[in-house]
């Protein structure tokens, strides 16, 4: 099939492409990336994108909505004039037709390829001048397209990274909390855990907590299985499952990780994410590692983030829902009835809350799961601004480490897109991608006798994350790609600088050229590229000097009674050091 010439999109178009968006941040973003170039694919006039997550939330502000309430539209409009025509609303007579429910719908598949919308969308496009895509699994397009579409994958890249700018309430805040993190002048880390109960349960990783939380994770698994979003048993060996790197790292690994290559206590870790499953519980051992761990809440005020939401509708003292008919029977039964002694009232309907009691109230008595109350499609809509925020700090953050980034298994997530991002930006950015498999298996080699870590075990944690640096850029390459495009948008959206000769003062970061070098970037850049200063890592530190305070002893849980800090245990982590360095240089890996 010829490709359709990229016609200019101030001609004129084959009609309107309406979209209705349904999922988290992370789906959002990939679909209007999607959409767009489905847009231009097809020359039609694209109306702006229908974010459901907020229209169908009751009691959010009137100020901002739908598209943006996360996004900045003019910015959107304007970056996308040369490629895509974009309009805010449909037609009067087509907006109409669209009420009247009389314009074709598309319910289309997450990876469709190109053919899909040429043979089965574009005619009812002609015929009809609108057509309706619905997107519920974030994403309507391939992620890898023929060699003959790279126009339309830099497309992508100028969506993603360059229209989509969120809108200026949000941006302002995320400068703020920058700002705040930046001010004691120590680059931070920022670590996103990726432990939502739906990665849960699609990996079988219900096991990890043994505790109420275990069986909310079975109930959405038996859910995904009866929907055929899992293939598989309901019941898994979350231990097997978790040697095999299928399941997240617990911060408790992370942090061991941490500290084992060299960051100190007083390392600042930016904690990401809009849902980290099991609660503050799961982040005390990442606390008792080190002294300065934050999110977004801790960094922000009550009157910033209402400032962020709008002027929203008090939903505290709204007035009660009527009860059911059938509590209406029950109780003018009572009232009616004999003499006393009389049986007591049937007891009020059970408020739904998101507490222990209520999850197994809810667990027990059905397979499906509640209706969302008003408030919780409320706490929906902040979500995505909550993700937003941790979004632009973990673009920035001068190290980024997730918990879990899908690496090629399921859709892609929170942490795939900050990756891709941050590749795309400065690809010698300091973002360790450790493989879950291995990383497991160096945590269990200590986990009996964390105290007494040697020199030989801290070396093998050193050099696994030294190596992620490279080789798990070129590891996404080949799993995470095929499923999200924007996880890893190299080389279609990259170029090489004609300066770009730099050597990395830390010999254990990669630097830019070597990356692309790696990756096979063989377009140069234009000239004006090479007048900026070209991309280093923003991680300043030294390896070597890493950790001179922490004592090998106490490396993560100080036990009581022993002395961090002193002189003997830094002159012998210097030591260390040194020995390692040294012996890299003699042999490598071996």
């Amino acid at each position: 099939m010829d490709l359709p010439l990229l016609i200019d999109p101030s001609s004129q178009t084959n009609g309107f492409i309406f979209v209705r968006i349904q999922g988290g941040f992370h789906d959002i973003r990939n679909s209007i990336c999607d959409v767009v170039v489905v847009a231009r694919l097809l020359n039609t006039t694209l109306v702006m994108p229908e974010i459901l997550s907020t229209t169908s939330s009751k009691g959010i502000s009137s100020q901002f909505k739908s598209f943006a309430y996360l996004y900045n539209e003019d910015q959107f409009v304007l970056s996308l004039a040369k490629d895509v025509k974009v309009v805010r609303t449909l037609p009067k007579d087509l907006k109409g037709a669209r009420r009247k429910k009389e314009i074709p719908v598309f319910r289309v598949p997450y990876a469709a390829s190109p053919s899909y919308y040429l043979l089965r969308v574009l005619p009812v496009l002609k015929k009809h001048s609108v057509v309706e895509i619905v997107i519920s699994e974030g994403g309507c397009l391939q992620s890898i397209l023929p060699p003959h579409f790279e126009e339309y994958q830099r497309l992508r890249c100028r969506v993603a990274f360059h229209a989509l700018r969120f809108r200026q309430e949000v941006q302002d805040l995320s400068a703020r909390i920058l700002q705040r993190l930046r001010a004691p002048g120590r680059p931070f880390i920022a670590f996103d855990p990726g432990m939502t109960r739906e990665a849960l349960a699609y990996h079988g990783c219900a096991e990890l907590f043994q505790d109420v939380h275990t069986e909310l994770i079975q109930h959405k698994r038996s859910w995904m299985i009866k929907r055929g979003f899992v293939k598989g048993k309901l019941s898994v060996n979350s231990a097997e499952a978790r040697l095999k790197g299928s399941c997240p790292l617990m911060p408790e690994e992370i942090g061991i990780l941490l500290r084992a290559y060299g960051y100190t206590k007083d390392a600042i870790i930016y904690v990401s994410g809009g849902e980290v499953f099991g609660g503050q519980r799961t982040l005390i051992a990442l606390h008792a590692m080190f002294e300065n761990v934050v999110d977004r809440t801790s960094l922000s005020t009550p009157w910033e983030l209402s400032r962020l939401y709008g002027q929203e509708v008090n939903l505290v003292n709204a007035p009660p829902a009527h009860p059911f008919t059938e509590e209406v029977k029950k109780r003018a039964a009572w009232k009616n009835a004999g003499p006393r002694p009389r049986p007591l009232p049937p007891p009020p309907a059970r408020p739904k809350s998101y507490n222990i009691e209520g999850w197994w109230g809810w667990v027990a008595e059905s397979d499906n799961e509640p209706d969302s109350t008003v408030m919780e499609l409320r706490t929906n809509a902040h979500k995505l601004l909550w993700e937003a925020i941790d979004y632009a700090v973990c673009v920035e953050a001068d190290v980024f480490i997730p918990g879990f980034d899908r690496d090629g298994k399921g859709h892609p997530n929170f942490a795939s897109l900050v990756m891709g991002h941050r590749l795309y930006q400065s690809a010698a950015s300091k973002t360790f991608r450790p493989d879950r498999k291995e990383a497991v298996k160096l945590v269990d080699e200590i986990r009996n006798h964390t105290y007494q870590a040697n020199h030989t075990w801290l070396t093998s944690v050193r050099r696994h994350l030294r190596k992620t640096l490279l080789d798990g850029i070129i590891e996404a390459s080949n799993n995470s790609k095929p499923s999200s495009f924007l996880s890893h948008p190299v080389p279609e959206c990259s170029c090489s600088r004609h300066n770009a000769n730099e050597v990395s003062k830390n010999s254990s970061v990669p630097s830019a050229s070597q990356i692309w070098t790696a990756l096979g970037v063989s377009h140069q850049c234009p000239a004006w590229m090479d007048a900026g200063p070209v991309s280093q890592t923003k991680d300043k530190e030294n390896e070597d000097d890493l950790a001179d305070d922490d004592s090998i002893s106490g490396l993560f849980f100080a036990p009581s009674g022993v002395n961090q800090g002193g002189g003997e245990a830094e002159v012998g982590t210097k030591e260390e050091n040194q020995f390692e360095d040294q012996d890299e240089l003699e042999g490598g890996e071996r």
